[in-house]
């Protein structure tokens, strides 16, 4: 039996205990949050092109564990009332392999909804055997979007053959695979080129073949600024087409257009027949796009592609050769073999316009077209933009005002078309009352699919919209955790506001951000936090299925 003093040590002892427990704090008399962060109250798009659903969404170590009435806690809960939730948006032509171990953070990108980028249209930013080394650092250094690249097959190309013109001998194509197959064990997504862009204009079709072979065994894609998108659209896109299935590879089209004035209304439809056809016998062929009328690339364009023979100096040699000159412009004229004529396609020169002058001394030109330059220069077009191009020693930038309105809204309801940009990262945020420079798609290009061919031209649906952003770009590029709101995927997500959604920049005003994305996730990290970057850097490399660690 217990005595009176060992009763009341018993007493005293549990009142201590209570006492103990009223004087915890109250987070402490409750169980841990058992989630990173939960977001309620939102119209969940899961992007797979199914409506929207009131549900809520957790997410754990990087990935949504639970989508449906989650009951329990997280770390920290977003309300997303009146909001809509979608999969990341994932970006199939960045552009920011040299940009990414200099600002890893990739604001541009991130603040239009962008947690996916695959470069690579120029090629990788290093050579295949300093692949594995540069994605390394770059998961060292850190990175704030998912981010991959293709392997050029031109850089496979020069390595052997430097800037010739000529075919690759046996011994040469082999060198060519072998490099081929170093960059897809490091971690390439597949192989690209833009064959409107000498050299890569000298590759022939059965050496392409012969490079897509080797992209193919490894798991990879082909994926090209096809040979012409002008007159000659729907015979580069056969092209393409034929190195996809003699290859044994699926094909992407890069910045699918129909760039040739006559073609306007009708060339797109019969792009899109073709590509269908392919794809009813059985060939894996699809295709991306960017919202604008006006493509942006190097003034160099405009001169036939045979005065690039031997490098960019060569080139600078031939554009000061008065006899050269002759036969360049007669050529721009009647147009020249292997060359896709991009001044024809524009429809003349008051419809090339330099944004970017690559010389001080020039800057007074930025902004306006070759026709313009020329009549104040009182010279030729063609000899104003030679001039221009050799004084920027071969750096001068232009927007080509090649498309209609009516073939972007035709193009843009293929189901097998996504969006690239064709835009690296701003090394910085630019000055958004910078006039001119660069071409809007850089900083707006998400958003406009949602605000004008949704909200307003109507012409997609909101869940249509987002799987060409997420779900059917993750299918392409072969990405399985992905793209889509479903438990065991990584949580890449973006928060928008369906009415406010805006895409500022313009050509005037390029650099302009857009309206309405209030939170963008990447692997369950904040990046985007009412429409400011955090500075997290949460981003994963997204590596080739051939890679060999």
């Amino acid at each position: 039996m217990r005595t009176y003093l060992q009763y009341a040590f018993a007493l005293a002892l549990g009142s201590t205990v209570v006492f103990n427990l009223f004087a915890l704090p109250a987070a402490a008399q409750t169980a841990a949050p058992e989630y990173d962060i939960i977001i309620r109250n939102g119209r969940v798009l899961d992007g797979n092109g199914n409506p929207w659903v009131a549900v809520d969404v957790a997410i754990k170590d990087g990935r949504f564990v639970k989508i449906g009435k989650v009951e329990g806690r997280g770390k920290r809960e977003i309300d997303a009332s009146g909001k809509f939730v979608s999969p990341g948006w994932i970006d199939v032509q960045d552009q920011s392999g040299m940009i990414l171990p200099k600002n890893g953070l990739a604001e541009s990108k991130l603040l239009q909804g962008i947690t996916t980028g695959i470069a690579g249209e120029g090629g990788a930013p290093v050579p295949a055997d300093k692949l594995a080394e540069y994605f390394a650092n770059l998961e060292k250094s850190g990175i704030s979007m998912n981010w991959g690249t293709y392997y050029g097959e031109t850089q496979a190309r020069v390595a052997v053959l430097g800037q010739a013109a000529r075919d690759p001998t046996p011994q040469e194509l082999d060198r060519m695979r072998s490099i081929i197959e170093v960059a897809m064990k490091n971690g390439a997504m597949g192989i690209t080129t833009a064959l409107i862009y000498p050299p890569a204009s000298f590759s022939k079709t059965d050496e392409l073949i012969e490079m897509a072979k080797v992209a193919g065994r490894y798991g990879g894609l082909y994926v090209s600024h096809i040979r012409g998108e002008g007159k000659e659209l729907v015979q580069a896109i056969d092209e393409a087409i034929m190195i996809g299935e003699k290859g044994g590879l699926p094909v992407d089209i890069y910045h699918l257009k129909a760039a040739y004035q006559p073609g306007w209304g009708t060339l797109m439809t019969q792009a899109g027949k073709e590509v269908e056809a392919a794809r009813d016998r059985g060939v894996d062929v699809s295709a991306n796009m960017y919202l604008y009328t006006a493509g942006g690339t190097s003034l160099s364009a405009v001169v036939p592609s045979w005065a690039a023979e031997g490098g960019n100096e060569k080139l600078m040699e031939r554009l000061k050769d008065p006899a050269v000159r002759v036969r360049l412009k007669n050529e721009i004229k009647t147009g020249s073999a292997g060359w896709w004529n991009i001044v024809e396609a524009a429809g003349g020169w008051e419809n090339v316009v330099m944004v970017e002058s690559g010389n001080k001394k020039n800057t007074r030109f930025e902004n306006k077209s070759i026709a313009q330059i020329a009549k104040e220069l009182k010279k030729e077009p063609a000899d104003a933009a030679f001039d221009l191009i050799v004084q920027a020693n071969g750096q001068a930038g232009a927007l080509y005002y090649l498309m209609s309105e009516q073939d972007i809204e035709t193009a843009v309801k293929f189901p097998w078309v996504s969006l690239g940009s064709d835009a690296d990262a701003s090394l910085k945020l630019q000055d958004p009352d910078k006039v001119g420079g660069d071409h809007p798609r850089g900083y707006g290009n998400f958003p406009r699919l949602i605000a004008e061919y949704v909200r307003k031209k109507k012409i997609l649906t909101l869940p249509d919209a987002i799987r060409k952003m997420t779900s059917w770009p993750a299918a392409q590029l072969r990405i399985p955790s992905r793209g889509s709101i479903k438990e065991g995927m990584w949580a890449d997500v973006v928060v928008f506001d369906y009415d406010k959604i805006q895409d500022r920049a313009t050509y005037e005003y390029p650099y302009r951000t857009p309206a309405g994305i209030d939170y963008v996730l990447v692997n369950g990290q904040v990046v985007v936090e009412k429409g400011m970057h955090t500075g997290a850097k949460p981003g994963k490399i997204i590596y080739g299925p051939g890679r060999k660690p």
